[in-house]
């Protein structure tokens, strides 16, 4: 149901549209599902004594936002956040993306979802390891029609097959990120450390996107 949300509801205008808010309601449902399947806060990695986000997920979140500072500081890397979705807007536009549509749409909605109340449902059925390998895959399908969208929004969707080979391997790599986000969430029995290297990945991305292109002299868009 999780992957049939991403990749057949966002095709609608007015899921874009409304993305925060339909994240926050999605947030909502997922956490009223759990309690009623019996999860707890503690279960989820939300209860009391949960929040520390362990060693490696701050050291994770700090290194992410380095990353991006840097690719967007060394010319030579700055092509890498090359991204019409991104370079286009205007600094209210960004702030928005950064501050509110991807942490209230994005990065709160798909952490609870997945490495809340999916791993904890899983760790009822099968191993830890297992749980892991399986969210981290359906994290990977989780992605197929974003970044088709993205894909499109470059021009790079091109001929069927190259859209395909592009598609599979940036799944692959979702997949990659999911299995590592999970187990941050086993390894630190709470949910802040994924949601720190979360934030850090798809908000850095949009902030050093932003700054690159304004670094390599293109133009800002009017003010609206």
């Amino acid at each position: 149901m999780l992957a049939a949300y991403n990749n057949v509801i966002s095709r609608h205008p007015w899921h874009q549209r409304r993305y925060a808010l339909l994240g926050v309601c999605a947030t909502g449902t997922a956490l009223a599902a759990a309690a009623a399947g019996g999860l707890t806060a503690a279960d989820l990695g939300a209860g009391p004594g949960h929040w520390r986000p362990g060693r490696a997920g701050g050291l994770l979140a700090a290194a992410v936002c380095a990353g991006w500072l840097v690719t967007a500081a060394v010319p030579a890397t700055r092509p890498v956040l090359d991204d019409n979705r991104i370079t286009s807007l205007d600094r209210r536009a960004v702030a928005y993306q950064a501050l509110l549509r991807i942490p209230a749409g994005t990065v709160l909605w798909e952490e609870i979802a997945f490495r809340g109340v999916l791993q904890a449902g899983l760790r009822r059925v099968m191993p830890e390891t297992a749980a892991i390998l399986v969210g981290g895959g359906v994290f990977g399908v989780w992605h197929v029609r974003p970044t088709l969208g993205a894909l499109r929004a470059n021009g790079l969707a091109g001929d069927r097959a190259p859209a395909a080979a592009r598609v599979t391997g940036a799944c692959v790599a979702m997949g990659g990120a999911g299995l590592l986000l999970s187990w941050l969430r086993a390894r630190s029995g709470s949910l802040t450390g994924p949601v720190l290297v979360h934030l850090a990945s798809n908000s850095g991305a949009v902030l050093a996107a932003w700054l690159a292109a304004g670094l390599t002299g293109r133009p800002e868009p009017a003010q609206s």
